[in-house]
């Protein structure tokens, strides 16, 4: 005997959705770290909010395609570091980083513009003490004959680098001084960089800073490098940032401002790392970046430091010195840059190399902490607002279906319970922070899913007027329904989907929380509430007329049936 469309056995159903349910929430307490708390985003957790201005290499308006360029790599820095819940939005030139909760330090770093040179060391380092002022002598300076000129100050003795390395290409730090020497050309020298030299901008007072700062800290000429070497103030604001020329020497700080360093020009740019990983220090304590070249770098790379060894190479970020090593042996591997780093500074290097220079230079304009009170107080209204609407449309269904309106209670309830735990392993998974418009997302599903359990009942009732009791009405009235459920559900997905393509911010989560939450709403109406109403309908007691709700279309299916049963006797 052939079954009736729509048969189906409940308990099967139920015990899927349990299933689902119980390795849902096996996930949320005993992966991760156990809390079954979902990621909070930046309204409702605070946080710090960065803005950064772009400066142009001509000083006017930056390109909009590096703009979005560099907002696409600020973003790839966001994921590579682990900073979840965090957004880059473009706000006319400049760039706003959010990011939630207390990992807003690291926000700060994000705009590097990360421009890696390599570049051989020909003097220092020498402390970074104050420049003297014009016409006073250091204390030990030998006094000249008046009229005399005494020339520039020699740089301080000091012993010949001692580096060590290893096999595989790991460099050490060094911890001493190099004399001043001209650089020695190797016998092959390596091709020049393609980085073309930066146009002057078009402020005037930038514009004479850097060319004077050119004149001096740039010059070819070792008395004039001296002399901007003991000149150069490491705690004032570096003009040359982003304007240096690769191709001719450079007078440098390191990045913590304690040390000087005269730099040969470059010879190896950082566009030709392949990788960059960050992880403790084989060789003792702290933290080092590795480096793996792409194919010319490596060559280029392994050609000068077997040309090299025994001089130092500087890895130069942004115009400062990050480490100058020794090159104790050939390196064609992979390299370890060593600076005494701590975690979270090998990690923020390693992630601005791995993910490549800004195309633009950055400066943060505004650094801000930002308070979770009003987007608590916002919470709280939009929660409050919605645990009305959820109660009203409880009388409703408890009004007008009646026995089926405790089952939309019951299906509306297990659908958040879904929600809930997705929304927990999302947030552990991929990062997602849930933040107002999230919960404005949430607040609209509860439409969606309550929708579909009026299109499934209204067909009941379609049903039992055509003369059908209510067991029989089910079945047939579950396959005419589903078909509009099922187109009712794709129309809102597509419509999320559209939105969150398009989409920026906030609007974002909007968007993914209405469209998750629509998904799941299929499984609650498929495997929940389809399978409850069977069982009502075999239910003496929850089959009743007036029990169910549907006694007055019951009566009216009784009607057509007399009516029928007595056309049929005439």
């Amino acid at each position: 005997m052939a079954s009736t469309p729509g048969q189906i056995r409940p308990w099967r159903y139920l015990a899927t959705f349990v299933g689902i349910v119980v390795v849902l929430y096996a996930l949320v307490f005993f992966t991760g770290d156990g809390k079954p708390a979902p990621k909070l985003g930046i309204d409702l957790e605070g946080g710090t909010r960065v803005t950064l201005s772009a400066r142009t290499e001509s000083g006017g308006i930056p390109p909009r395609d590096q703009l979005l360029q560099a907002q696409q790599i600020i973003e790839q820095r966001v994921n590579g570091l682990g900073v979840s819940g965090a957004e880059v939005v473009l706000d006319g030139n400049n760039l706003t980083i959010t990011v939630p909760g207390a990992q807003g330090d690291e926000a700060r770093s994000l705009g590097q513009t990360a421009q890696l040179r390599f570049r051989e060391v020909i003097g220092g380092p020498i402390p970074a003490t104050p420049p003297q002022q014009p016409g006073t002598a250091a204390p030990g300076a030998e006094q000249g004959a008046p009229g005399e000129n005494p020339g520039p100050a020699p740089a301080p003795p000091a012993p010949q680098p001692q580096g060590s390395g290893n096999g595989v290409g790991a460099i050490a730090p060094v911890a001493h001084s190099v004399p001043l020497q001209q650089p020695t050309p190797p016998p092959a020298p390596p091709p020049a960089p393609d980085t073309a030299v930066n146009p002057e901008p078009a402020d005037p007072e930038l514009a004479a800073a850097i060319a004077t700062a050119r004149e001096t800290r740039q010059s070819t000429d070792p008395t004039v490098q001296q002399q901007a070497l003991a000149a150069l103030d490491c705690s004032t604001k570096d003009p040359l940032r982003g304007y240096d020329n690769p191709a001719k020497p450079l007078v440098a700080c390191n990045q913590d401002g304690t040390e000087k360093y005269v730099l040969g020009p470059t010879f190896l740019e950082g566009t030709q790392i392949d990788n960059a990983q960050s992880g403790p220090n084989p060789q003792g304590a702290g933290y080092v970046v590795s480096l793996t070249f792409k194919s010319e770098g490596a060559r280029i790379w392994g050609d000068y430091t077997s040309q090299n060894i025994g001089k130092n190479a500087a890895f130069v970020l942004d115009g400062e010195v990050v480490s100058a090593p020794t090159i104790t042996s050939a390196i064609y591997g992979p390299t370890e840059i060593s600076g005494q780093f701590t975690q979270k500074q090998a990690q923020d290097l390693a992630g601005v190399l791995r993910y490549g220079s800004l195309p633009l230079s950055f400066e943060a304009s505004e650094a801000e902490t930002v308070s979770a009170t009003l987007g608590l107080a916002s919470l709280e209204a939009g929660l409050l607002a919605g645990a009305v609407g959820l109660a009203l449309v409880f009388l409703y269904c408890l009004f007008y279906y009646r026995v089926l309106g405790l089952l939309t209670i019951l299906s509306l309830a297990l659908s958040g319970l879904v929600v809930y735990a997705v929304l927990v392993l999302l947030g552990r998974w991929i990062g997602f922070t849930l933040d107002l418009a999230g919960v404005a997302g949430f607040i609209v599903a509860i439409g969606i899913t309550a929708d579909s359990f009026v299109i499934f009942f209204e067909r009941l009732k379609d049903e039992m007027r055509e003369g059908r009791t209510f067991r029989s009405a089910v079945p047939r009235g579950w396959v005419r329904a589903r078909r509009t459920i099922l187109t009712a559900d794709a129309v809102s997905f597509l419509a999320a989907a559209v939105l969150y393509i398009l989409a920026v911010g906030q609007v974002k989560g909007f968007a993914f929380t209405l469209g998750m939450s629509t998904v799941l709403d299929l499984v609650v109406v498929f495997l929940v509430t389809h399978p409850l109403v069977v069982m009502a309908s075999h239910s003496r007691i929850f089959s009743s007329p007036r029990l169910s709700g549907l006694g007055a279309v019951a009566a009216i299916g009784a009607q057509r049936r007399r009516a029928a049963t007595a056309a049929k006797g005439a």
